[in-house]
């Protein structure tokens, strides 16, 4: 067993298995509801889907966990002009994402699209803002004093749901604290209305508790690499993610577990999982190497890759949207006229979530092929 090895294809596997899981969650097919599994659970409660963006944040941690070693050796100058513009970069490319296509046809005449009604916050803006505290914590925080933060994160952000929100109903979606600090900072048009009205899940203040997804994702990956792949690793990471679990569950009765508010116990249950997972992913492929056929390609090559090909998701499906036959748009064509009549219902819905999640996964194949990997 090399404890040196700078690769570890579970954590690639993992960082890989998220991004494919994303995309299939993210664009399910229209026409017909999708499984409920495939579903985000629609306030209290957890669903498979709900533990897919946090684990993207635990990947995020996990890749850090090698990338910081790299800091150790630089001034912190230096550190700090990399951290802040990978923030930058991240948080710019999620703000343009949802601005795109920047510019609205209408009568035959192209006006710019509104900047005063883009959404500020979101998924890659989370994920900027996670990354950039973190990032600040670890490098000139003890690992005692990071654990300390991390517990006052949790802890505070119950306390100020409970202060600052509604005293009727603290934890609703119209009277939490977060969506009063949104809306007085953001304004009501630069927040998500997906859920019919003014709310943003990837709000300002419940980006508070998701930093520590991230922190326990670094120092997930740094046992791995410090311990070895062996049983005694994946015994303590299991023990931690079993008591995680247990925690949150406690948690839940007095503070629910919610995605949408990104509820304290919402983190220690989704680290807990993701502990869990990765202990499995050690034993196959680290341990057993259960890996005939070379089948952990499929998600590797997602896993090299993750941003651009989560941008390419997001972006190709608005211009399904746009695009339009006999007077629909493609993407609502393609389920009603293909998909839900191959496979009428929810299994027509994950049909198509698999095939465009394939789709981003050939032009994953593609770079790889042409050994391209785009970082930021």
């Amino acid at each position: 067993m090399n404890k040196s090895s700078t690769r570890f294809l579970s954590l690639d596997v993992f960082r890989g298995m998220t991004i494919c899981f994303m995309i299939i969650v993210n664009t399910p097919g229209s026409g017909a509801a999708a499984f409920s599994p495939l579903e985000h659970a629609a306030w209290h409660g957890f669903t498979p889907t709900d533990l897919v963006f946090p684990s993207f944040l635990f990947a995020v941690g996990n890749a850090m966990s090698f990338s910081m070693k790299r800091y150790q050796e630089m001034g912190n100058a230096a550190v700090l002009g990399k951290i802040f513009k990978r923030t930058l970069l991240i948080f710019l490319i999620g703000y343009l994402m949802y601005w795109f296509p920047f510019f609205n046809f209408k009568g035959g005449h192209i006006s710019l699209s509104p900047i005063a009604d883009t959404r500020i916050m979101g998924v890659l803006q989370r994920i900027a803002l996670c990354y950039c505290f973190a990032s600040l914590m670890i490098h000139f925080l003890s690992k005692q004093s990071v654990i300390i933060v991390s517990i006052l994160l949790l802890i505070g952000y119950w306390v100020l749901l409970l202060v600052f929100g509604d005293p009727n109903d603290p934890l609703s979606m119209t009277g939490n604290a977060g969506i009063f600090l949104d809306k007085f900072i953001l304004g009501d048009n630069h927040l998500y209305h997906g859920e019919k009205i003014a709310f943003d899940p990837e709000g300002i203040l419940s980006t508070l508790p998701a930093i520590v997804n991230v922190v326990i994702g670094y120092y997930a990956g740094k046992f791995i690499q410090q311990k070895g792949k062996g049983y005694d690793t994946i015994a303590k990471m299991l023990l931690t993610g079993a008591l995680f679990i247990f925690l949150a569950l406690c948690w839940n009765m007095v503070f629910p577990i919610n995605k949408k508010l990104w509820t304290s116990s919402f983190v220690l249950v989704t680290t807990g999982l993701d502990l869990v997972i990765l202990s499995f992913l050690v034993y196959a492929l680290e341990i057993n190497n259960w890996n005939k056929g070379n089948w952990t390609r499929f998600f590797t090559i997602l896993g090299k890759n993750p941003l651009p090909i989560y941008v390419l998701s997001e972006i190709l499906v608005i211009f399904f949207y746009m695009l339009t036959v006999k007077g629909t748009s493609f993407y609502d064509w393609i389920n009603t006229s293909v998909y839900q009549v191959i496979a009428p219902g929810a299994i027509g819905s994950l049909l198509f979530a698999i095939s465009y999640m394939l789709i981003c996964w050939c032009v994953g194949w593609i770079l790889d092929k042409k050994k391209i990997y785009i970082r930021v």
